[in-house]
């Protein structure tokens, strides 16, 4: 995430102690090891359901005593099975039920990736997107912005730095990447700005016709603009073809984090055009919010599920949240 220098500033604040060097990284050990919180979406009135064009089905704040826990950036769901990927490549998944209740929880991490691995940096996994059919996933890689694929056990296939990509920066990069339902993938920078754009809030978008690990996919460019003052996070596709948009923002103490959800239209993303789109939902005082980086997208009997789930950092005063709700 582009915010991790305001983060180390605000840490200090807290008075954190300073850092210097390379960070290693984390690993897990021994047994996998979760519980999973329930959390009012308004922890001043429980009662409250209704965030914008979104209903609060429930959600938890979920724990582990594994230092490597948390950092999660993107997350697939397939029927109650859930992963979530960190932002230092390590996948935590589990069975949830309907009361929100965790079971079977196991924890990995990528097998391969960019670098070594023995660098924080190098597996710094900020966003991930798979086919259902075969299982297969990608995933987007800041610092280096690559994409990887690997297949549905976790083994590594192919990789890439698409061309347009090598600009970008290396802490804001990919960090939004979605398979669409006819396969091609949409890719938004965090904070790259397109390069004859003449709007600075506007972020430079990739639309790759097929694989993007594939060196033959064609590419084409056009710009997103997010809403004002916030960064592209993730997104998912709705049934209907439509996007949907995770942002977040940082701000100063008390508030923190803020975040917004947004609608595409079908047909709005095209080679060259300048795509904005329809805020549906705010999260900001007094509900319930931290750094919210993931998104899925599933569905219920007839009605589409939202989840939304936030990067803790792994810091003592954010949460790792796994929230779930209704799009009306």
């Amino acid at each position: 995430m582009s915010r991790r220098l305001l983060l180390s500033a605000l840490l200090i604040l807290f008075a954190a102690p300073s850092y210097s060097g390379e960070e290693p990284a984390e690993h897990f050990r021994g047994a996998a090891e979760m519980s999973a919180t329930p959390v009012a979406i308004d922890p001043g009135d429980p009662a409250r359901v209704k965030i914008g064009s979104l209903t609060y089905l429930g959600g938890v704040r979920l724990r582990s005593p594994a230092p490597a826990f948390g950092g999660f950036s993107s997350m697939r769901i397939e029927g109650n099975r859930f992963t979530l990927l960190s932002d230092g490549g390590h996948l935590v998944r589990f069975d949830m039920d309907a009361g929100f209740r965790v079971r079977a929880p196991a924890f990995a991490e990528l097998a391969d990736g960019p670098g070594t691995g023995w660098l924080k940096g190098d597996r710094d996994s900020e966003s991930m997107t798979a086919d259902p059919k075969t299982g297969r996933f990608w995933v987007g890689f800041e610092q280096s912005n690559e994409i990887w694929r690997y297949d549905a056990s976790g083994k590594a296939q192919a990789h890439l730095a698409p061309l347009p990509m090598v600009r970008w920066a290396a802490n804001g990069g990919p960090e939004a990447m979605v398979r669409l339902a006819n396969g091609n993938f949409i890719v938004i920078s965090e904070v790259m700005r397109p390069i004859d754009d003449k709007t600075r809030s506007a972020r430079e978008a990739l639309l790759f016709r097929g694989d993007p690990t594939d060196p033959k996919t064609e590419i084409q460019r056009f710009a997103y603009r997010p809403p004002p003052g916030y960064d592209p996070t993730d997104m998912a596709e709705l049934p209907d073809g439509r996007l949907l948009i995770l942002h977040r923002a940082l701000g100063l103490p008390p508030a923190l984090f803020t975040a917004k959800l947004v609608i595409i239209g079908r047909g709005a993303v095209r080679p060259g055009a300048f795509v904005e789109g329809r805020e549906i939902a705010t999260f900001e005082a007094p509900l319930i919010r931290d750094n919210f980086e993931a998104l899925a997208v599933t569905r219920e009997g007839g009605a589409t599920i939202v989840w939304i789930a936030s990067d803790d950092n792994r810091e003592w005063w954010e949460q790792s949240l796994l929230l779930k709700f209704r799009l009306d």
